[in-house]
């Protein structure tokens, strides 16, 4: 069938509850939800997304993170037409504050652990949203004057949703905000069209069932969240959403839930080796070993192999801004440990439907071999910045007819595949989050330094603030620390006299690391 339905995000959700209605979507704890379950109360929650917003609501926050709401609150938005926005608890309360703003939503799905931050989020955001809280009663939540607020008792009353509106291909179905050089985070609208491009690519190369098992080990504000939860609920499969503490010792959680399919960032597989914990044939349940979001190193992808024995490993690419991913990599442990280039394992191949360039600094293809920027055009690249024509124009430009973006990343392309270099401006990966370090020293200047520099130093997991003018570097830490994810906070904060500059009158950030070198030495 190529009919609308079957190409919106959620059409899967709906089949599956019609054809395999007693399979299990969910795993959350020891709770499970059935695809019957699931999509008849998101369904209802729908209703009342419909009703109270005065039709169609146009974006939907879901201000959760590993709850019921976050997962059934992303399908009621969709099933309500909505674009869904993920918010997370864990970011300063003025991040949060700024997404709502930016993204104008109709309504925030609320969770009960993200509950009380609401007066404090909401209180000086200008428009009023419906507040939806199906784990709280409103009682509970004081301080909402001027918003109409829904509990469970009033969600009980709404029957699910008969007739869905019908999004166009085109309609953004999630909005996610990415770190942003200005200091403010940059919206990423993913169509519908977006990611049933991604997901017919990567069903092609997986082949999942409704006997696939898939891990849930990101945020859902990471992008990667949406590959676990739409490739299984496309296909009849259950999500298992585990705890951050089970990645500790994830080959328990696999084994108990039966886990066929892993996805992870690398770092979370290279900390598990540091420790130890990768034992051989420790998992020998899982078919398909998937990493993304970061490099990943070759010792890294030789030590899961061995404790998956059974499974395939592969290294995925791609930004947010070309629909999660568009590159992969297959691992053979026999061939790929000569191909890998800084001892990091190549990205592959663009998905089929996308084309790919590498250019140098005058947008000039380079030869085969030669380093140079990525970019990508096709089906999974995303029409641009929300609301930010002039960003758009910057990272996104037009060859033969296609619309190409500009990754940042430095790549080869050597005997038919990518291998990545690193980035070429300032925007980084650490812990697999894709960070703008602009955005952490127009933090830091805000905080009070008259000059900053972020760098990843002394290790890729690490950042590490050069500052002028601050007398307290604590005071400065805990005020980056108010605005900034903990991942973005720097681990240090040096203090000199003034910048070193080169011949240009530039930062020299080449001397700041031999600075930051030297003092390291001369501590020891």
């Amino acid at each position: 069938m190529t009919t609308a339905l079957t190409r919106r995000l959620g059409a899967g959700l709906l089949e599956q509850a019609s054809t395999r209605p007693g399979n299990v979507a969910l795993t959350l704890g020891r709770r499970t939800y059935t695809y019957e379950e699931f999509t008849a109360t998101a369904r209802r929650w729908a209703a009342a997304l419909v009703e109270t917003t005065g039709g169609r609501p146009r974006r939907v926050g879901v201000f959760a993170a590993r709850s019921q709401v976050s997962y059934l609150g992303v399908a009621a938005a969709l099933f309500a037409g909505a674009a869904f926005v993920p918010l997370n608890r864990k970011f300063p309360l003025s991040r949060t504050r700024t997404m709502l703003e930016r993204a104008d939503v109709d309504a925030v799905l609320v969770d009960a652990a993200s509950a009380p931050q609401l007066p404090e989020i909401l209180g000086s955001v200008a428009s009023r949203p419906v507040i939806v809280l199906p784990e709280t009663p409103r009682a509970d939540v004081p301080a909402l004057h001027g918003h109409r607020v829904l509990d469970a008792a009033d969600l009980a009353a709404f029957a699910p949703l008969a007739e869905l509106p019908e999004p166009a291909p085109d309609d953004p179905a999630y909005l996610l905000f990415t770190s942003g050089s200005t200091g403010v985070p940059k919206g990423v609208p993913v169509t519908h069209a977006n990611v049933r491009a991604f997901l017919d690519a990567h069903q092609d190369r997986y082949r999942l069932t409704a006997d696939d098992r898939l891990t849930q080990t990101f945020d859902q504000t990471f992008d990667l969240s949406v590959f676990d939860l739409f490739m299984a609920w496309e296909h009849g499969a259950r999500v298992c959403a585990m705890d951050p503490i089970e990645l500790l010792a994830p080959s328990k959680y696999v084994e108990r839930n039966g886990i066929t399919v892993w996805f992870s960032v690398p770092s979370v597989a290279a900390v598990l080796r540091k420790r130890g914990a990768l034992l051989p044939g420790t998992m020998p349940t899982l078919r398909w070993s998937l990493f993304c979001g970061e490099s990943l190193p070759r010792a890294t992808a030789e030590a899961w192999q061995a404790a998956a024995p059974h499974s395939v490993v592969e290294n995925l690419y791609g930004p947010t801004e070309l629909t999660i991913a568009c590159t992969a990599y297959r691992w053979d442990p026999a061939t790929s440990p000569a191909e890998c280039v800084h001892d990091n394992v190549p990205i592959g191949r663009p998905h089929p439907g996308l084309d790919a360039l590498v250019v140098d600094e005058d947008d000039n293809e380079v030869a085969d071999g030669e380093a140079g920027e990525l970019c990508v055009a096709g089906p999974q690249t995303t029409p641009g910045y929300w609301r930010a024509p002039e960003l758009t124009a910057q990272r996104y430009f037009e060859r033969d007819g296609r619309s190409y973006y500009r990754t940042g990343d430095l790549v080869r392309h050597i005997d038919g595949q990518y291998v990545c270099l690193g980035r070429n401006d300032q925007q980084v990966k650490v812990g697999g989050h894709r960070v703008e370090l602009g955005e952490i020293e127009a933090a830091a200047r805000r905080a009070g330094a008259l000059e900053a520099v972020a760098l990843v130093w002394p290790d890729a997991g690490t950042i590490t603030a050069v500052v002028v003018g601050v007398d307290d570097p604590r005071a400065l830490s805990d005020a980056c620390a108010r605005e900034l994810p903990a991942y973005m906070v720097p681990k240090a904060v040096h203090v000199i006299e003034e910048m070193p500059v080169n011949s240009n009158g530039k930062v020299d950030r080449a001397a700041l690391r031999r600075f930051l070198a030297d003092r390291a030495d001369g501590s020891r």
